[in-house]
């Protein structure tokens, strides 16, 4: 029968930092390079190829100098958008791969009063179908409605960037039902960044992480080689690129806490790992910005660290409670203030009321939000006499 490659949720240009976003584009470089070595008869790009649909030059560069090695080995590729580089106005620089002759987008579709029909793209005994993924899962609707226009005696495989029910787990997201989808011999999904199987539905999980927590789960990327006539028809093919270091501290201070952080890496075999340093715990003294975390990358650097990422969502700030007895509770504002100024007096407690009443002043008519929230600052600025 058939042996092809199911590559999905490669997010080129995703990463904002250069050196991830370097790591991100090897791993496809090496993805390309084993569908060439395995001799695959094609290769199905099941979504997010690029992270938007209007990536930057080089990035675009870069990519059709590999497809342009899967068309030099005669090696087919067939494409739908993802949700990230999905366009409403059906316009992305996946048309421009599909009119250089280097892959076919298979999303071939007639919207009928109550169904979306696809027609399928047929290479050698093969029928491809395909659904584009959308923004905010919009698609999920529209699959409901699908129906395939058949193609009789041939291997069907149907490409989908969506969220298929087996999958989500507890996730409170709409999905598409997997049970009552039209039948096909391979489902090539893409979307949900992990490796999953329920029967005949296959996520091969992204080419490389793309985000902390995604490099703390993952580690690294891969994706599928399928062989229809193998006992074993999935192959999964990993990508590995630098090693993954989890480091994770909890904090009762700031104080002190550069160095905690600097003495728990100086312990550690850094070099050219990607360290993950999660910071976390409710901080009783200090504050965030008493973290020198310039200071703690500075180090990692110096220590020959590919790359220092950092998580601080779990490193809460203590709240205190403002035990105040307030006796005019007529004027509570002014009341609240003035016993707040005798409990902790500071030169700023007198512009506290002029600062109050400068944020109480209304939005003027046909005044754009931007331009009020100017004005707000501006008169912010003049009392504390920036």
């Amino acid at each position: 029968m058939v042996r092809f490659a199911h590559i999905a949720d490669v997010h080129l240009g995703g990463w904002k930092q250069q050196s991830m976003q370097d790591l991100n584009f090897q791993s496809f470089i090496k993805a390309i390079d084993k569908c060439i070595s395995e001799r695959v008869d094609f290769a199905l790009f099941a979504g997010d190829l690029f992270d938007t649909a209007f990536p930057g030059i080089d990035v675009l560069k870069e990519t059709f100098a590999q497809f342009k090695r899967l068309k030099d080995s005669k090696i087919p590729c067939f494409i739908i958008a993802g949700s990230h580089d999905y366009s409403v106005s059906g316009k992305t620089f996946l048309d421009v791969l599909e009119k250089a002759g280097f892959c076919k987008n298979v999303a071939i579709f007639e919207e009928k009063e109550d169904h979306i029909l696809l027609s399928p793209v047929i290479h050698e005994g093969v029928a491809i179908y395909g659904y584009p993924g959308k923004k905010s899962g919009l698609e999920v609707g529209d699959i409901k409605k699908i129906k395939l226009n058949e193609a009789p005696g041939m291997f069907k495989i149907f490409m989908l960037h969506t969220t298929l029910d087996k999958a989500k787990g507890t996730l409170p997201i709409d999905s598409v039902e997997a049970d009552l989808l039209p039948k096909a011999d391979y489902y090539a999904l893409g979307h949900l960044h992990m490796d999953f199987q329920y029967q005949n539905f296959i996520y091969p999980g992204p080419i490389f992480p793309n985000n902390f927590q995604e490099l703390e789960d993952l580690q690294q990327g891969g994706f599928y080689v399928v062989d229809t006539t193998a006992l074993e028809s999935l192959k999964k093919i990993d990508i590995p690129t630098k090693k993954i270091l989890p480091i994770t501290i909890a904090l009762k201070s700031s104080i002190g806490a550069t160095e905690k952080i600097i003495l728990e890496l100086e312990k550690r075999d850094i070099q050219d790992k990607i360290v993950l340093l999660r910071v976390k715990g409710e901080l009783e003294t200090g504050k965030h910005s008493d973290i020198n975390f310039s200071k703690i990358e500075e180090f990692a650097k110096q220590k020959n660290a590919y790359f220092m990422l950092k998580n601080t969502h779990e490193l809460k700030v203590k709240e205190t409670e403002l035990e105040i007895e307030v006796s005019n509770t007529e004027n509570i504002e002014e009341e609240t203030i003035k016993i707040y100024s005798e409990e902790n007096p500071s030169d700023f407690n007198s512009l506290m009321p002029q600062l109050i009443n400068s944020f109480a002043i209304d939005k003027q008519e046909g005044e754009t939000t931007e331009g009020f929230a100017k004005r707000l600052m501006e008169e912010a600025k003049k009392i504390m006499k920036f």
